[in-house]
């Protein structure tokens, strides 16, 4: 898998737990969930466009060494 694979795993994972996250939420309504929400999610999609900034960056960066090399 390309490095750029990784980083679309990456986001649809993200979405993938978004939705599940939204379905369980129509059961699990109370304190703790809100806390849960605001402690590792709601912060979860700025953290990964991060990521994928950066996993492009290495992509650039890991062509130009490879042609290089060659």
């Amino acid at each position: 898998m390309s490095i750029r694979g990784s980083a679309s795993n990456l986001g649809q994972a993200v979405k993938d737990l978004t939705v599940e996250w939204k379905e369980t939420r129509t059961h699990w309504r109370d304190l703790k969930s809100l806390e849960f929400e605001r402690k590792y999610l709601e912060d979860l999609p700025h953290y990964v466009a991060r990521a994928t900034t950066v996993i492009e960056e290495l992509d650039g960066l890991l062509r130009k060494v490879r042609a290089a090399c060659e």
